[in-house]
């Protein structure tokens, strides 16, 4: 790499993660700012110009990004998780696909006046939504499960189906069009899809073989699954050009539906790397945009955009899932849940070339024409998707519940504290001894092994975000967490501690990687808790105020009270852990075990005061 690129490459990245944390704190997609991002930097500020920065290799770097972004979007897709939407899914690529390009084409050809063969060519472009949207978007919606699960199946199969669609229509214009024209087509068509197909079909099989039969390493995993993904992808496309898209997609989809097949570490890997890579695309490609070519299209652009937003994707809708469970709410949100995204724009960008220098003087203004769509279709969407599912009421609650592993005493009396104060909790158990008592109490419940494969199928974990394990099984906490971390994410993890921190020995202790946010304080461990409240003790919410502090609080039970957890003002619960200093501030509700003498003492404080 030469020395004049490591700056301004180097300022892309940190460029993509500031805009990655914006979004997180906000709760908006990320895609908005790495969209405005790319144009501050590019048309508006001229300080990127990608073509100029990357030169030849721009093609070649997003061809890979999009195969791997594609690879890890396919590894999501488990085929237990459409089950009877499976025609909705099939529908929604093939006919749905047909109708998106055929009256795309129609619209581009009168309200632009672009020839028949570059119409149908941005129709064909216009068919593909793809996972680099898609997925931020359902990332910050929630939809509820079938949703998500359609759009994200949608998304990433009818990615390399639309690009080939695209080179379809783009060999029938160089071909001159006529019935050689249609024959070549034909033929193109079928080699890419076999080829795709059986490359795929061979590379999930055999790479899930190697994974199976532990012939790598595990720290090899990621890097070598990644390594023959791109082998794959170029071995295919040296075959048949345009086919690898379809082979990586046809190989993650094999892979993950393999049995006995872990791939969640692979999975972790890949979702890291997309993101990067995503962010990056979505900069750099944002960044080639020339306003001078996009005040030349005009207001019509307005009217392509009303029959790709509101004629032809939810005429796809309507007739793909005819008959199907979905209810009009659900197809309503998938109807308006339609991006354009970093395919789009790569295809358009490498054929426009090729027809300018063809002759084919409209295609200069696909590359604007197309961002338009992508801006005009990912930050509306990206805005207004969440409200909307809300309004529908087909957006799952925000992830503020509980899994609780464990049913014992503790875990109830915490599960009820918190149940009390508005937060779902599901406590799951193998003892159903406890599980009768949980469920006689009230509580919701599951009767199982928490990381069995009839859990990761069966719970309803739709509005939990977070996980205790509240066993007095020190090693089955640490399985637990391992296991759910990442489901949740390592914050979001929390194990009560057997043994005092600060006396553990390190033949014992668990790795930090593995053991979790350690519950409560150093020194609280599960005997201690549980023994408080066999002998009466009782989880207290109180609320504190300007005239009555955290330091009141704690004088008022002697210093005794184990605080637990706290709700702020704009009611988030945080978890008391040993590593962390929660200073509750008035306003501010504290949860926390009260010992049964003193809070007796209390009560008979207030009652002679009465």
């Amino acid at each position: 790499m030469h020395e004049f690129m490591i700056i301004p490459v180097t300022l892309i990245i940190l460029v993509s993660v500031v805009c990655q944390w914006i979004s997180w704190r906000i709760k908006q997609p990320a895609i908005i700012f790495l969209l405005l991002a790319g144009i501050i930097a590019g048309p508006v500020t001229g300080r990127l110009d990608p073509d100029v920065l990357f030169g030849d290799f721009l093609p070649s770097f997003i061809s890979l990004s999009v195969a791997v972004i594609l690879f890890e979007g396919s590894l999501t897709l488990r085929f237990h998780d459409i089950a009877g939407l499976e025609r909705v899914v099939r529908n929604m690529v093939s006919i749905g696909m047909g109708i998106t390009w055929i009256i795309t084409s129609i619209t581009t050809h009168i309200v632009l006046g672009f020839s028949w063969e570059i119409s149908f060519l941005f129709g064909a472009v216009m068919v593909v939504t793809g996972p680099t949207v898609i997925v931020p978007i359902l990332r910050t919606v929630r939809p509820v499960a079938s949703v998500a699960n359609i759009l994200r199946w949608e998304g990433i199969i009818i990615d390399p189906l639309g690009a080939v669609l695209a080179v379809l229509v783009f060999g029938f214009i160089i071909a001159g069009g006529g019935k050689a024209a249609w024959g070549q087509v034909i033929v193109s068509f079928g080699s890419i899809l076999l080829v795709g197909a059986i490359l795929g079909s061979a590379g999930g099989f055999l790479t899930g073989i190697v994974l199976r039969r532990h012939w790598l390493p595990l720290y090899l995993h990621n890097v070598a699954v990644l390594a023959f993904v791109l082998g794959l992808f170029a071995l295919s496309n040296y075959l048949r050009i345009e086919s690898g898209l379809i082979t990586v997609t046809v190989m993650g989809i094999w892979l993950t539906n393999m049995r006995n097949i872990n791939v969640e570490d692979i999975i972790d890997f890949k979702e890291s790397l997309s993101i990067l890579l995503i962010s990056v695309l979505f900069i750099v490609l944002a960044a080639r945009i020339e306003f001078s070519e996009i005040m030349q299209l005009g207001w019509a652009t307005i009217l392509i955009y009303i029959s790709v937003q509101f004629i032809s994707r939810p005429l796809d809708v309507l007739i793909s899932s005819y008959g199907s469970a979905l209810s009009w709410r659900e197809k309503a949100l998938i109807a308006w849940i339609a991006p354009r995204g970093i395919v789009a724009a790569a295809i358009t960008a490498l054929f426009a070339l090729r027809l300018e220098i063809a002759g084919h003087h409209e295609a200069s203004f696909l590359v604007p024409l197309v961002f338009l769509i992508i801006i005009a279709t990912v930050v509306p969407q990206s805005i207004t998707a969440r409200p909307f599912a809300r309004l529908l009421g087909v957006a799952e609650p925000e992830p503020r519940g509980f899994l609780i592993i464990g049913a014992n005493i503790l875990a109830r009396r915490i599960s009820k504290s918190l149940e009390q104060n508005g937060f779902r909790t599901l406590l799951i158990d193998q003892y159903w001894n406890d599980i009768i008592k949980a469920r006689m109490e009230g509580l919701s419940t599951y009767y199982g092994n928490p990381i069995s494969e009839h859990a990761e199928r069966h719970l309803d974990l739709v509005g939990i975000g977070r996980m205790l394990a509240l066993t007095p099984d020190a090693d089955f906490n640490v399985l637990s967490n391992i296991h759910y971390r990442m489901e949740f994410g390592p914050g979001e993890v929390f194990c009560i501690q057997t043994r005092p921190i600060s006396i553990a020995s390190d033949k014992y202790r668990p790795s930090v990687r593995h053991r979790g946010n350690p519950l409560f304080r150093e020194d609280v461990t599960y005997d201690i808790l549980t023994n408080m409240l066999e002998k009466g003790a009782e989880i207290r919410t109180t609320k504190l105020t300007e005239n009555f502090d955290y330091a009141d609080y704690q004088r008022r039970y002697a210093g005794r009270v184990i605080p637990l957890f706290v709700i702020d003002k704009g009611y988030n619960l945080r978890v008391f852990t040993a590593f962390n200093e929660i200073m509750p501030k008035p306003g501010w509700s504290v949860i926390g075990i009260v010992p049964a003498e003193i809070g007796q003492k209390n009560k008979d404080q207030q009652e002679g005061k009465k």
